[in-house]
């Protein structure tokens, strides 16, 4: 069924915010649990989206890409973290940087089952819940993807920076201020999506084979 524009915006617009907004949150909250409380005292450990907006990539960017179609993502706020807070900062801030991607293959789970509650409901109002479930587990699934490639400050960068050793980390860093370039280069010349759909289509996959989503 073709869909118009408002029909796609109240489809997607639950899924993309919370997707974008617990991402967030996970890494707060699991600084909290190593001993850093700075994303707690700013107030950002709340599921309250209106806390973690940001104008261009939590409305903008996404409601763009819904518009002209391809692969939609987006992004919040940055939850402050401080790693002088915690007793162990390199590896803690490895599971920190994490803590996105796993949260957003969680709610993926998440929308999975709100799917397979509406093949189970077969009524009026289950139609929406599938459509809304598909589209919480492709945009969880597309952030989950994305944020692991090492690329700072995607998480996967901001990980394996605290992983490499010494220099080879302090080098890593150095790339961050050019890291939004460098992925908007990879979208606009495709490579982006040759190295990331193969990933994303193969988990979609599992997780409706999981769930028996599929026939």
């Amino acid at each position: 069924m073709d869909l118009t524009v408002i029909q796609k915006i109240a489809i997607w617009a639950i899924p993309v915010i919370f997707a974008i907004t617990m991402h967030e949150v996970a890494h707060g909250w699991v600084a909290s649990l190593f001993g850093d409380q700075t994303a707690r005292l700013a107030g950002r450990l709340t599921i309250n989206p209106v806390k973690h907006m940001d104008l261009m990539g939590t409305v903008v960017v996404p409601l763009v890409m819904l518009v002209i179609g391809g692969f939609i993502f987006g992004w919040a706020k940055p939850v402050p973290v401080d790693a002088r807070n915690m007793r162990n900062p390199r590896y803690s801030m490895v599971i920190v940087a994490l803590a996105g991607p796993v949260s957003n293959l969680l709610m993926a789970l998440f929308w999975a089952l709100v799917v397979k509650f509406g093949l189970i409901l077969d009524n009026w109002f289950s139609t929406g819940l599938i459509y809304m479930g598909q589209a919480g587990m492709m945009i969880n699934i597309v952030l989950c993807v994305l944020n692991c490639l090492p690329i700072p400050p995607l998480d996967g960068g901001q990980a394996l920076a605290h992983l490499l050793p010494g220099r080879a980390g302090w080098y890593m860093y150095r790339i961050e201020p050019y890291g939004f370039l460098i992925l908007v280069i990879l979208i606009l010349s495709g490579i982006l999506s040759f190295v990331i759909e193969p990933v994303i289509y193969t988990l979609l996959r599992w997780l409706s084979m999981l769930f028996g989503l599929t026939q």
